[in-house]
């Protein structure tokens, strides 16, 4: 069997920026322990696989090491893929996934995720958290992943976390973020119980972020930038139970996954 893969640096306008994904159109759905398989092979933080459905597309998200509930960044990837490659000339790909229906419109030279919304509440804290992070924060949030606020974005950019301590916390992962000088707000997010130590680029933290910079800031259009080593822009939108996640993508390279075989065959003369 013969997979198309595709690797997409996502939220960024120029190659070996942004947040990596491998996207891998299929036919129909592989058994689970396979795709796991591939995104372990791959050891990217997600691989995005859909299978056509109409003119809707099923997706899902696989990290090196579990299945993820929603991820931003390949949802762009697959987008990307999609309106590019497979059905160039569209302006808009609907997927089905396992946070319910995701639309990606073309918003200019940018692709737009239309994501459920998840604002942070005061939560109880781990006792290792902080001691995880190196840093001690102006507080402390939590949806899906914790959310740890600090001053200012140099302490971000500062944070040395210990990734044995936060693998073994009560949640998978820690969004940690502050305001922005240029921007409204940075971010970073560690994720190591989930297969990786810091994500690049994560869209998916920011349907947590954008609820609280809104409300904080007040205002509802916000420019974010995720402050990892390979940095990553988002243009976002607070619309009250969704959040628009708007960025740049640029394919990496497109190849083949061959299952079964130990390698193509070769032609002989």
């Amino acid at each position: 069997m013969e997979i198309p893969v595709y690797q997409v640096d996502a939220f960024t306008s120029r190659m070996f920026g942004g947040n990596p994904a491998a996207v891998c159109p299929l036919a129909e759905w592989l058994p689970d322990q396979t795709m796991q398989a591939i995104a372990a092979e791959n050891d990217l933080s997600e691989t995005a696989f859909f299978v056509r459905d109409g003119d809707r597309y099923g997706l899902r998200w696989f990290t090196p090491v579990i299945e993820f509930d929603l991820c931003g960044h390949a949802t762009l990837a697959a987008a990307h893929v999609i309106l590019n490659y497979l059905a160039p000339g569209g302006q808009e790909v609907v997927f089905d996934s396992r946070s319910g229906e995701l639309v990606v419109r073309r918003q200019g030279e940018r692709l737009c995720l239309d994501f459920p919304s998840r604002p942070p509440e005061r939560c109880a804290v781990h006792p290792r958290l902080i001691e995880g992070l190196g840093a001690h924060p102006a507080e402390v949030l939590a949806a899906r992943d914790y959310m740890v606020v600090y001053s200012s974005p140099d302490d971000v950019v500062g944070l040395k976390p210990d990734f044995g301590i936060l693998a073994a916390l009560d949640r998978s992962a820690v969004i940690v973020t502050a305001p922005g000088r240029d921007v409204d707000f940075v971010s970073r997010f560690f994720a190591p119980a989930d297969g990786f130590n810091e994500d690049p680029v994560t869209g998916s933290a920011h349907c947590t972020l954008i609820p609280y910079w809104s409300r904080r800031l007040g205002k509802t259009t916000l420019r974010a930038r995720q402050v990892s080593s390979r940095g990553g822009e988002l243009f976002c939108e607070d619309r009250g139970e969704r959040v628009w996640i708007a960025g740049c993508s640029v394919l990496f390279l497109k190849g083949t996954i061959y299952l079964g075989e130990e390698s193509p065959r070769r032609a002989t003369t």
